[in-house]
């Protein structure tokens, strides 16, 4: 078969794989600091060589910021046109003195008995792409071209908020549109266990501003006759949970939905403690709606936080002081079909009738976006739960994200496609921190899991 020999050239190739990484890791592509915009341009011109080496038309594409990589099959064989995103800038190495070894000299180290790849972006995301170039490799090794179409896009700009990606996506609509994502940017359940991420949240940012007295005014001259917009402003947002841990704000649940029975079932038969997820940060009780599992709290329900609070005198010692103004920034995280311009209303209504005589709100929008699913009967989905559990053993976890990744939006709202979120880091691979790592075997079997899955596709 020639799954098998592909496998076997991914196999042998290994050694050869790492060494390729490796020179990948060692160009520092900061995209943060604009001294080292030369290394992401050299780090985007190393990846469309590399692709170009692989029979890829290859380009390197500038941006107002750091460039992308686009790059498309020549030579393919039949099935769905797919796009594969990853990104090559990483996080800075500060501090650096933490680091057991320089962050961007990495090298294969044996670390509580696994074999781990240490340097900086080893997880985030230069490794984790590179499964996905090593897999297309053995494909061209074996048969002289790509099993599918592929385009592949790789950004320099993730790492600071994407800010290019929307444009770019928009001015090259046409060219990167395909059936179907790859995002190789996320997590298994555990070193053994694979994971697809079929849910995120989605995002709606609000800053409210109370505002009363047309200055700060003396707490004894005006206490108890003037209103204080901090009380306020603390009975608006104590009100906003009641004490279930439901969201107070009217119709904010509509379109929430609940999960499917299969994923419920799923989430609760998983190896996960409660307990020990909260008190890992010091904490004991869930604080989420009463009579949800931790993993529905954090994956599969909405949200309202409050961010931050400013009010007041906040400076050392006291200032006996009624302020003029309070505010508060609040984040929701939405799910299902919520819609997040209507939410943002109904919340906007429900603190202005709260309001007493002499107050004001004003209100400062950061943001919205609506939560993404994959449908759980999309034959893509069906494919990778297939290829993964083949490859390692057991069933692939379907898992929600309690955050957000925009270009999964991004691609949903301006290409029309939907996203497999299928990655290969661990929990403690340090990402964003000293010593970040990637295990051997993630890189090896998730090289080897992209291969099972691109020859699945195409039959």
């Amino acid at each position: 078969m020639v799954l098998e020999k592909v496998l076997a050239a991914i196999d042998g190739n290994l050694d050869k794989s790492v060494e390729r990484l490796f020179s990948l890791l060692r160009i520092e592509s900061v995209s943060t600091d604009p001294a080292f915009a030369k290394n992401c341009l050299a780090a985007a011109e190393w990846l469309a060589k590399e692709l170009s080496s692989l029979g890829l038309d290859s380009s390197v594409r500038a941006t107002k910021g750091r460039p992308m990589v686009v790059a498309h099959t020549k030579e393919h064989g039949s099935g769905p046109h797919v796009l594969f995103y990853g990104h090559y800038d990483v996080q800075p190495a500060d501090p650096v003195e933490l680091w057991q070894t320089p962050a961007f000299e990495p090298q294969v180290r044996t670390v509580g008995g696994r074999k781990v790849i240490v340097g900086r972006g080893a997880a985030d995301d230069k490794g984790q792409l590179m499964t996905f170039v090593e897999a297309l490799r053995a494909f061209v090794e074996i048969e002289g071209k790509a099993p599918l179409r592929v385009t592949i896009l790789l950004e320099g700009e993730e790492e600071t908020g994407s800010p290019s990606l929307a444009p770019f996506l928009e001015a090259n609509r046409e060219e990167l549109k395909a059936d179907v994502a790859f995002v190789c940017d996320t997590d298994m359940w555990n070193d053994t266990t694979p994971a697809i991420t079929t849910m995120l949240r989605g995002l709606l940012l609000e800053e409210v501003v109370i505002k009363a007295a047309d200055r700060d005014l003396h707490s004894g001259l005006f206490g108890g006759a003037a209103i204080n917009p901090i009380r306020v402003l603390g009975r608006i947002i104590a009100s906003v949970h009641d004490g279930q841990g439901r969201i107070a704000v009217p119709g904010f649940y509509e379109g929430a939905g609940e999960l499917a029975p299969e994923i419920t079932a799923q989430w609760r038969a998983l190896d996960f403690s409660e307990s020990k997820f909260l008190g890992e940060i010091g904490l004991s009780a869930p604080a989420g709606e009463k009579g949800r599992h931790v993993l529905e709290q954090i994956w599969s329900r909405p949200t309202c936080d409050v961010n931050g609070i400013i009010g007041g005198y906040t400076g050392i010692g006291s200032k006996t002081v009624i302020p003029a103004q309070a505010s508060a920034k609040f984040s929701f995280r939405l799910v299902g079909d919520q819609n997040p311009v209507a939410i943002r209303e109904a919340f906007r209504h429900f603190v202005r009738s709260q309001l007493p005589a002499d107050c004001k709100a004003e209100f400062h929008s950061h943001g919205a976006s609506p939560a993404l699913q994959l449908p759980l009967d999309s034959p893509y989905l069906k494919k990778a739960r297939e290829t993964l559990a083949a490859e390692w053993g057991v069933p692939a976890v379907l898992k929600g994200s309690g955050g957000s990744i925009p270009i999964v939006g991004n691609f949903k709202r301006d290409l029309g496609m939907d996203s497999l979120l299928i990655g290969f880091g661990v929990d403690d691979d340090r990402i964003h921190s000293p010593n970040e790592k990637y295990n051997l075997s993630s890189f090896h079997k998730g090289a080897r899991s992209w291969a099972r899955l691109l020859d699945a596709l195409r039959s």
